[in-house]
């Protein structure tokens, strides 16, 4: 089948440097003049826009602190775009399924189907605390669960459930509509597992093919049956010598206290895939890529997805059909600044993909 590729809407703030908003730390200082591009509604609009002209299937918002919410910016968003679908993340501690089955409905009725779920357990604990979430991993794990679980029953129902976390009588989400796809990432042997019960998707972030391989292996050894996805930044240009020019520029406005206070904030994490990401660069300047065209220099300042694809158009379809031989079939993309990249790739990488008969489209 072919690759689906979506882009990222920047709703923290965007801007032509890598250090940005930190989710442990907020507003970074830009020491490089590099200035920061405000997540308002226009911008975020037109970064929409671009993805959705250049062929993107859809975007994924983010979730989180330092975040714009992303299900009232994609609805406001959903109005000014016809095609574009919109991937929302959010936490299961920071609402009732039942209420986010009834989110979810209106969403798909005003938006004419084009919602997609991403479903966020969570990974720093200051995070969670401050949305009053105090529980330990594996019984976020639990909850996220439970949580779909209801979900999906009120999408169906009248559904009565009682677990741990959650006690419902007659969750309903009413007036019908076709349910979303669940997207759901996460590196523990908890979180594999409530993917194979609930997601259609799960993501990941990007590692040397060999370490997806070995990830998309377990999934379908533990009896999962739905597709798979992967989460990197991309840098693409019709050259290869293009490309890094502008992963080294990238580079080149880090300073050495940046990366040393990121890596220190970031080392606080509980996530078994963020301290995955960690791992692939041992917080240093030396060895940034990790395989062909992979490149770790994001992940030295910046938390979640640490990766990305460099190179000619070539190249980064070269890549791409690689993980896609592993089992990938979606993609979410994203560059620095969004709006420009969405463009060098929306209009080099995939018609290269179309090209190769990857990608489904004229």
């Amino acid at each position: 089948m072919p690759v689906v590729l979506h882009w990222f809407l920047p709703t923290t703030g965007d801007s032509r440097s890598i250090v940005g908003v930190d989710d442990r730390g907020g507003r970074s200082t830009h020491t490089d003049g590099a200035a920061l591009r405000e997540p308002d509604i226009e911008y975020l609009i037109d970064v929409a826009r671009a993805a959705e002209r250049t062929g993107f299937t859809g975007v994924l918002t983010p979730t989180g602190t330092w975040c714009e919410d992303a299900w009232l910016t994609t609805a406001a968003i959903a109005r000014e775009t016809s095609t574009l679908k919109f991937l929302v993340a959010f936490r299961p501690g920071s609402l009732s399924p039942t209420l986010a089955a009834q989110m979810a409905a209106t969403f798909q009725r005003i938006s004419r189907g084009r919602l997609m779920l991403n479903i966020v357990t969570g990974s720093d604990a200051a995070e969670q605390q401050r949305f009053g979430d105090w529980l330990g991993k594996d019984e976020r794990y639990a909850r996220t669960d439970e949580f779909l679980t209801v979900l999906r029953g009120a999408w169906q129902g009248p559904f009565d459930f009682e677990g741990e976390h959650f006690k419902v009588a007659g969750a309903y989400a009413p007036r019908r509509f076709d349910a979303p796809p669940i997207y759901f990432g996460g590196s523990s042997k908890a979180a594999l597992e409530v993917a194979t019960n609930h997601a259609e998707v799960y993501l990941t972030w990007g590692e040397p093919p060999a370490a997806v391989a070995e990830k998309v292996a377990a999934l379908r050894a533990l009896g999962y049956t739905g597709r798979f996805g992967i989460r990197l930044h991309v840098i693409t240009r019709d050259t290869s010598k293009q490309a890094w020019a502008e992963a080294d520029a990238l580079l080149d406005a880090l300073t050495p206290e940046q990366i040393a206070n990121a890596q220190a904030s970031l080392r606080q994490a509980d996530s078994v895939g963020q301290q995955r990401m960690l791992a692939l660069h041992g917080g240093t300047r030396d060895g940034l890529q990790i395989y062909p065209n992979l490149w770790a220099g994001v992940g030295l300042v910046r938390p979640g997805a640490g990766t990305a694809l460099v190179g000619s158009h070539t190249e980064v379809a070269d890549r791409i059909a690689e993980y896609h031989d592993l089992g990938i079939d979606e993609f979410i993309l994203s560059g620095y600044p969004h709006l420009e990249e969405a463009y060098h790739a929306g209009e080099g990488l995939l018609p290269e993909l179309r090209r190769r008969g990857l990608l489904s489209g004229a």
